[in-house]
């Protein structure tokens, strides 16, 4: 059985279906994921977990507590900058946690696991990354088993995502910064931060209409930020650099930091209550603390090496039976050739100056229809640094291109050029006028009712045989210096039109829909970004001009805030409230009592 007859076995390519409640609306593939992500966690606190072979009131810990001085690798302070270094990182991390063989009594709890599972999945992702770059950015795409890589590198991202969030919970409800460890907390948030904004630009640099789509209604947000002048999501060697090469190196940082922070803190104590000033100050002294109490065997590399199996079976098995989506991008070809009378409209309105990228703003130009601000505009602060004339670039340039050697074609441009641009724009609103209420065609060649619109049939109806001859895209692509991976041009042009936003609703991507949540097909997609999708279904945000910028400043806040959580009253409290801890730790207190 070949990779493409066992990746065909279960078909996700078929329509989504959903499930509405209130302004809540879900896909059953993004409901099925975040439903076993919680019966997961469920079970996690619930299951009995392994007993130790050994006497869990054994209390050698000397492997944890070695004095440095003593160990193997210490010296005698000798005054060398050297030494003074090696003897500070053997204080503060010695060997015995650094590769710790033994765990503290209480750590008995599933919940415990997916810090560990999280490192394996990212494992498996990172290497099937490399893989896929390896092979080129078509290979995926053209090959059955690059498809398969990348079926690979989907699931490893899922897993992921799923297991990362699985452990926020965990220590969320154990309130895990206790004793000192709030930076602990603080590297994890941050950790999960830096994962969301791989995943992202990982499902930009696909390359398939998913991709495109998320990178056209991105740019929004991205723009009203003022960042789009510098950061821009439809190019696509910018985007790929970003997700293979820089926010990789800075997620490794954070997260071997938050590791050695795991290691040099220890994890947090039980949660215990404390009355009285004195008793509550005794309280926190000892968890922060080394844990004293008794200990169990910890095999770090063992588990390690079985959840990097788990990982890969689970992986290679959902790679298999599921695969991966891969629904083809919209060209100004396809575009042109299904739907042509929406491929004329548009080219007539870049040249009416009514089409939405004509309006646009910065960094563009100087429109004002996107433009957003709450208070102060940081978009328009940025200024255009991307300068688009869509008359120029989508329309007149290309047919000059074409022009040589078509006499019927170089007169009707001479006549367009010659026009005042009152006059040019009287014609392009009379085509385009035109051109909505009723065109047909015959063999290919559109006939639109007569109207006052000059030049403009024989212009638009060149401008329809280039695209669909594919000639329009490479002229969009050429346009801009050296490299050919920005595809702003064509995705804008495209994006004017209704076609392309249509694909869109079907496969309910568009933002009324937590379109950004969701993937083509029946696939899950990126149900952690709910929280960034909700502020686009709550009524008096939806409708806002300002939208994309409410969400990006309220997201952005709620991240604040569970990074902080460890010094914000009541917040941080919640664990102490909500007792789910006692069913993390349910086996420790049943000894211990």
């Amino acid at each position: 059985m070949n990779i493409e007859t066992i990746a065909s076995l279960v078909n996700l390519n078929h329509p989504q279906h959903y499930i509405h409640w209130s302004i809540f609306t879900i896909s059953i593939a993004n409901l099925i994921i975040i439903a076993t992500m919680v019966v997961i966690f469920g079970l996690a606190i619930l299951l009995p977990f392994p007993k130790s072979r050994d006497n869990e009131a054994d209390k050698d810990t000397e492997s944890d507590n070695q004095d440095v001085n003593h160990g193997p690798f210490a010296s005698k302070p000798n005054g060398m900058w050297t030494n003074k270094v090696r003897n500070f990182f053997l204080r503060i991390l010695p060997p015995g946690k650094l590769l710790p063989d033994r765990q503290p009594a209480y750590v008995s709890s599933w919940i415990y696991v997916f810090g560990v599972a999280t490192l394996a999945a990212l494992g498996v992702l990172m290497a099937s990354g490399v893989v896929l770059a390896i092979g080129g950015v078509n290979w995926w795409h053209d090959s059955p088993l690059g498809h398969f890589v990348n079926s690979v590198h989907l699931w490893s991202v899922e897993l992921f995502m799923a297991f990362m969030v699985i452990h926020l919970w965990g220590k969320f409800w154990m309130a895990a910064w206790r004793g000192k460890r709030a930076l602990t907390w603080m590297t994890g948030v941050l950790a999960f931060g830096v994962s969301i904004l791989e995943c992202f630009t990982g499902y930009l640099s696909q390359q398939n209409y998913d991709s495109q789509w998320i990178a056209a209604n991105g740019k929004d947000a991205i723009n009203a930020t003022g960042l789009g002048s510098f950061f821009n999501l439809m190019n696509f060697g910018q985007i790929l650099t970003w997700h293979i090469i820089v926010i990789p190196l800075v997620l490794i940082l954070f997260v071997a930091v938050h590791i050695i922070l795991v290691r040099v803190r220890g994890v947090s104590h039980p949660i215990q209550r404390a009355h009285g000033r004195a008793a509550r100050r005794a309280l926190k002294a000892a968890e922060a603390a080394d844990w004293k109490g008794p200990t169990r065997r910890y095999d770090i590399l063992k588990e390690g090496t079985l959840a990097t199996i788990i990982v890969l079976f689970l992986v290679f098995s959902l790679a298999s039976l599921l695969s991966s989506p891969d629904e083809p991008p919209v060209t100004v070809a396809t575009w042109s050739k299904i739907a042509p009378a929406d491929f004329m409209g548009t080219a007539a309105s870049e040249l009416a100056g009514t089409s939405e990228t004509a309006k646009y703003g910065p960094p563009y130009n100087n429109g004002s229809s996107n433009v957003q601000r709450i208070g102060v505009s940081p978009q328009l602060l940025a200024g255009v640094h991307q300068p688009i004339n869509p008359a120029q670039t989508f329309v007149l340039s290309p047919l000059s291109t074409v022009a040589l050697g078509n006499s019927t074609l170089t007169k009707a441009l001479s006549d367009y050029n010659r026009a005042t641009s009152k006059q040019q724009q009287a014609w392009a609103q009379s085509y385009l006028n035109a051109v909505t209420s009723s065109v047909t065609f015959k063999s290919g060649i559109p006939t639109v009712t007569k109207a006052d619109d000059g030049p403009l049939p024989v212009m638009i109806a060149s401008e329809l045989s280039m695209a669909q001859s594919g000639a329009i895209d490479a002229d969009l692509l050429a346009q801009q210096p050296f490299y050919g991976t920005n595809y702003t041009k064509p995705l804008l042009f495209i994006e004017d039109g209704s076609y392309f936003s249509s694909i869109a609703k079907s496969e309910h991507l568009t933002g009324t829909q937590w379109g950004v949540m969701n993937e083509t097909g029946s696939f899950p997609g990126q149900p952690w970004l709910w929280l960034y999708t909700l502020w686009y279904q709550v009524p008096s945000f939806s409708t806002s001009a300002n939208v994309d910028l409410i969400a990006i400043y309220l997201t952005s806040l709620a991240t604040l805030l569970l990074l902080l959580v460890p010094f914000i009253p009541g917040i941080r409290d919640i664990p102490k409230l909500i007792p789910i801890h006692r069913l993390i730790w349910k086996d420790w207190r049943t000894k211990k009592n």
